[in-house]
């Protein structure tokens, strides 16, 4: 496993492979019964799950940003457990929360940061919408990620509300300029603008970063009720 990570300029110490090892094989385990994915090869689980998460520690150094205080991340639609975990297990020191609105998903995930011996991961069970109005989440994180594939004007609406003022949602998202283009007005009407576009190759596909910075406070009245982000995105 260790050389599938050095392929990517990954360096993990050993117990983090050792934590790596075991969640494959849990992870096999699971899908076997659930059907979680299609990707049931070792080095395919490794590379589009495990790597194509913590990859984004190249690009970024959570635990450098914020000195003496404890760095909070929220994954929002984290029902794939991705990246989540993986960059729980390689982010020690980071408090990391999966959001998600389906409960047997992050029923799952408590199991397997458990199995893993993740003291740094929590989940929450509710939808976006809701969760951004409420006081006790809305502008309280240091960063949101999503591996979500929701249109990104959309995704805009639900993570940036969650941010605090000056941090950073990154959206891992395929290689797509035009989708980039549709979100001018989501990032102006939420206060947010776009910092840096990181391009990566897992195999064969070619995947990007999108790291946006939230500027200024969201109104008040993003996000907008339960599903109109979904059916009426800014743009």
């Amino acid at each position: 496993m260790q050389d599938i990570f050095t392929k990517y300029n990954l360096e993990l110490e050993d117990h983090e492979i050792k934590k790596f090892e075991k969640f494959l094989e849990i992870f096999k385990e699971k899908n076997a019964q659930v059907n979680l994915s299609a990707i049931r090869d070792d080095e395919w689980i490794i590379e589009k799950h495990f790597i194509d998460s913590i990859i984004l520690n190249i690009f970024l150094d959570f635990e450098a940003s914020i000195e003496g205080q404890t760095v909070n991340v929220a994954d929002l639609w984290t029902g794939g457990w991705f990246p989540l975990l993986p960059l729980a297990i390689i982010n020690s020191d980071v408090q990391f929360t999966g959001i998600d609105s389906v409960g047997k998903k992050l029923k799952a995930i408590d199991e397997f940061a458990e199995q893993l011996e993740l003291k740094n991961v929590k989940t929450i069970n509710g939808r976006a919408e809701d969760l951004g109005q409420n006081l006790e989440y809305r502008e309280q994180y240091d960063y949101v990620v999503s591996r979500a594939m929701a249109f990104l004007p959309t995704l805009l609406e639900f993570t940036i509300p969650l941010l605090k003022v000056g941090g950073l949602f990154v959206a891992y998202k395929l290689n797509d300029k035009e989708e980039l283009k549709t979100a001018k007005k989501a990032l102006s009407r939420l206060g947010a603008k776009i910092l840096k576009v990181k391009n990566y190759t897992i195999w064969d596909q070619e995947r990007t970063f999108i790291i946006i910075e939230k500027v200024s406070s969201t109104h008040k009245k993003y996000p907008r009720a339960n599903g109109v982000p979904l059916a009426n995105p800014i743009k």
